[in-house]
């Protein structure tokens, strides 16, 4: 007997047509054919079962939905073992990975492979934090400490793994974030350029952005599809833009940029629209704007971030500098890690975390493991849960348009899978590593750890062979298409980013959330 646990009455019905007709699949659909005898079979208590059998009654459910529903009928979460099975078949791999990589790398960034990781110089393990980097028998982490690679752990508590600890307040890595990111456009753009070349080349920081009217200043508006010669357009002209503002409730910055006139229009370049958001002054600029790094009272500089982070301010420009030296000297080889954020508004810290990278010419060193896949929450929220009423208008900023007030979260969530946004349709075998709740109602076999699920999840290789089994010769369907490379962008303009106050990056305080927020439905474009 093998570690398996089967639904009592569930594995004894199965028997009984799988031996009348001699076919697995076949048994599957005569068994959950009838749908009332079947339910009334599910529920009593789980019972041992071999592994091979388990493996059998798993392959035959994930076979028959796939070959009688379509194969995204068949979901697994990324982490369960039988997602690499169901991936294989062409199933829906639902993912709890944040968005913010997309939207910032675009969707054919893979992430460093484990050799990069073992070359990384500087590894920031940023979260609470993967299983993966908290052991200390991980190879790779090993395998960096014997090239003097540095690590720094970011989180709400202390780890062993780290050279440097910075204990962060739950919920504002994003505060931190944006301090850094500081002190690098301070400090690696305007005192000194080392990494212009690849900002020209490889980022949107160039990108010229239309200024639209706004009470008696200017608000960023849409790209203008057009890229300056250079990154700023300082030296001439220059407006005071309103920026968004949520550390101190939702509130607006008051910044100058250098402008253009394309015709009617004013125009300014994503570079410096960045060094607005982020309060690097520059003289001549109107605004109000941070003093130095000592400043307490404007951000994003690293004195202010101390009062929300716990974080000593010089702590967080030493971490900043080393970044951006490791990153000059290197050649990029600088790598973050991210984990767990204790926060409702985890996607807008993941892209301030992504701007270090983005800014240093480190952009392939977002270290999220695993591939693309459906995103869990909004799965779960079209599929299993019911209407919510909540009003998904409620975070826009100040001086937001009203384009999503008054909605509730599923109904943008429906608008966005109809311009294209991935979703798969609901599951009926569903694999899961952990208790999940709520579930999809129509579920035929909940494969999971706990006692609310069918099946205990049989070895993967045994599944993986009775699938290839009953499956034939239908081979899985392969993706294709060849890889575009496109520009990593620090401004995602969407209508949704711009209403949020987040097309550019931001700090939002922990606090009351929505499970789902539109600019997590934002897609690379």
């Amino acid at each position: 007997m093998g570690g398996s646990q089967v639904n009592q009455a569930l594995v004894r019905l199965y028997f009984e047509v799988r031996d009348g007709l001699r076919d697995p699949v076949a048994a599957w659909a005569k068994l959950t054919g009838n749908s009332q005898q079947y339910q009334r079979a599910r529920g009593e208590r789980r019972v041992p079962l071999d592994d091979g059998t388990a493996a059998e009654l798993a392959a035959a459910a994930i076979v028959c939905t796939a070959t009688r529903h379509g194969p995204e009928r068949v979901a697994a979460l990324a982490t369960s073992p039988l997602a690499e099975v169901v991936s294989g078949l062409g199933g829906a791999v639902l993912t709890e990975h944040p968005c913010a990589p997309e939207q910032v790398l675009g969707p054919s960034f893979t992430g460093p492979g484990a050799e990069d990781w073992a070359r990384a110089a500087y590894v920031l393990l940023w979260g609470e934090n993967n299983r993966l980097v908290r052991t200390p028998g991980t190879p790779w982490v090993i395998a960096g400490r014997y090239k003097g690679q540095k690590v720094v752990a970011i989180g709400t508590h202390p780890t062993r793994l780290s050279d440097e600890t910075l204990v962060v307040r739950p919920g504002t890595d994003g505060a931190l974030a944006m301090a850094m990111g500081h002190v690098l456009l301070k400090e690696f753009f305007l005192d000194r350029t080392p990494f212009d070349g690849h900002a020209m080349e490889r980022t949107d920081l160039p990108c010229l952005v239309r200024l639209r009217g706004r009470e008696d200043a200017y608000v960023p508006g849409e790209l203008t599809g057009g890229a300056c010669g250079r990154l700023s357009v300082y030296g001439g002209e220059a407006a005071e833009v309103l920026l968004p503002r949520f550390d101190d409730g939702p509130g607006v910055l008051r910044r100058g940029v250098p402008v253009l006139r394309d015709g009617d229009d004013l125009v300014t370049t994503v570079f410096d629209l960045l060094l607005a958001v982020y309060g690097v002054a520059r003289p001549g600029l109107p605004g109000v704007w941070p003093s130095g790094y000592e400043d307490r009272a404007e951000p994003y500089t690293p004195a202010w971030q101390e009062a929300y982070t716990g974080v000593a301010a010089s702590r967080a420009l030493k971490t900043a500098r080393e970044l951006g030296v490791t990153a000059e000297k290197t050649g990029g080889r600088c790598v973050i890690v991210p984990g767990r954020l204790e926060t409702p508004h985890a996607d807008t810290a993941y892209r301030a975390m992504l701007a270090l990278l983005v800014l240093t010419g480190c952009g392939g060193g977002w270290a999220q493991t695993g591939g693309a896949g459906i995103p869990l929450v909004p799965y779960l929220c079209l599929h299993a849960c019911g209407e919510d009423r909540s009003d998904v208008g409620a975070l826009s900023w100040a001086l937001a348009e009203g384009l999503v007030a008054g909605r509730t979260a599923r109904s943008v969530l429906l608008e966005a899978v109809a311009d294209g946004w991935p979703m798969a349709p609901p599951p009926r075998v569903l694999a899961l590593p952990r208790p999940i709740y709520p579930l999809p109602p129509e579920v035929d076999l909940l494969i999971g750890p706990d006692e609310h699920c069918d099946l205990s999840p049989p070895e993967p290789g045994l599944v993986a062979e009775a699938v290839a089994r009953l499956a034939g010769s239908r081979a899985p369907a392969q993706a294709g298409g060849a890889r575009e490379e496109r520009r990593m962008r620090r401004e995602v303009d969407h209508a949704w980013m711009h209403e949020y106050g987040e097309a550019l990056p931001t700090y939002r305080p922990p606090g009351l959330g929505l499970p789902l927020k539109p600019t997590q439905l934002v897609r690379f474009r």
